[in-house]
């Protein structure tokens, strides 16, 4: 998979961020482009106009990390930004066409991992790999997000609810900016493994059925989930804030423990708690309130 339009496409639009009085550099006259130049770029980084115009065109295999810090300290990158260069790197390694796309293989869940989320019933708990897949979850975390598996055509993927599901946008009392994190976050996967078929179906289904993910995908923003505020609008027990922190499981697998809590004697926690009450209620009477519809009387 020959990655040079993404390489090309993310230096032009982190150029573009920039002016020169942020970069320290006079400006002198009018610029028919936004941000820095290409020249003014090359001198930041100490390398020459040549060499960075072909970096911008894509090419960058066999660029060394210390180029490639450079760059990233010329371009203002955030760590998320200069760790997503660096793996545009690392998969512009062999030559155009000598690797093709596959199947990856689902990483196994541990048992312990499991137990982990099980063992944290009072707190909305789920495990999620690099393409968004809830590849497990506690009881709490499947009611919480009770809207998402609601829809078989979520398939349990945050980002086909966030863009597919009609639901989402009531869900999400801030949905452009989930919407975006979530977009941020596949620009990572793909750059940290190219060849990641399943990915790049998802991609692909996403841009050709979704217009605010087609546009958000061509910003060439990049996120990784750590901690936030989570604003929801559940179906059943109202409008919740909760923290969310997100914890990259330190075995290589790529797979991260997603926990969401409340501050004590907020009303989040209130909503938790008669969450997980009507989670233990029999299951025929749960489900169409999971629909997106609430029960009489609450709002």
């Amino acid at each position: 998979m020959d990655n040079r339009d993404a390489v090309s496409a993310f230096l032009r639009s982190r150029r573009e961020k920039i002016t020169p009085e942020q970069a320290g550099l006079p400006a002198y006259g009018p610029r028919r482009v936004p941000g820095l130049r290409r020249g003014e770029v090359a001198a930041l980084a100490g390398v020459s106009v040549e060499y960075y115009t072909r970096l911008e065109r894509g090419s960058l295999r066999g660029v060394s990390d210390g180029v490639l810090d450079a760059l990233a300290r010329a371009l203002r990158l955030d760590d998320t930004e200069r760790a997503y260069l660096h793996d545009l790197a690392r998969a512009a390694g062999p030559a155009p066409g000598t690797r093709t796309r596959r199947r990856a293989a689902r990483p196994t869940v541990r048992p312990s991992v499991l137990r982990i989320v099980a063992g944290m019933p009072g707190l909305p708990a789920y495990v999620m790999n690099g393409r968004l897949d809830t590849l497990a979850a506690n009881d709490l975390g499947r009611a919480l997000y009770a809207p998402m598996y609601a829809d078989p055509a979520c398939q349990g993927n945050v980002a086909r609810f966030a863009f597919l599901s009609p639901g989402a946008t009531r869900f999400y009392q801030d949905w452009e900016v989930m919407a975006r994190f979530a977009v941020g976050a596949l620009r990572v996967e793909a750059a940290r493994d190219p060849h990641d078929r399943e990915l790049s179906d998802l991609i692909g289904e996403l841009s050709t059925r979704s217009d605010p993910f087609r546009v958000m995908w061509g910003s060439h923003d990049v996120h990784v989930f750590r901690q936030s505020t989570k604003r929801l609008v559940h179906p059943v027990v109202g409008s919740l804030e909760l923290d969310q922190e997100t914890m990259a499981l330190p075995d290589g697998s790529g797979l991260s423990v997603v926990v969401y809590s409340a501050p004590a004697g907020t009303p989040a926690e209130d909503a938790l708690t008669l969450l997980a009450s009507w989670d233990a209620t029999p299951a025929h009477g749960r489900d169409a309130d999971a629909s997106g519809n609430p029960p009489p009387g609450r709002h």
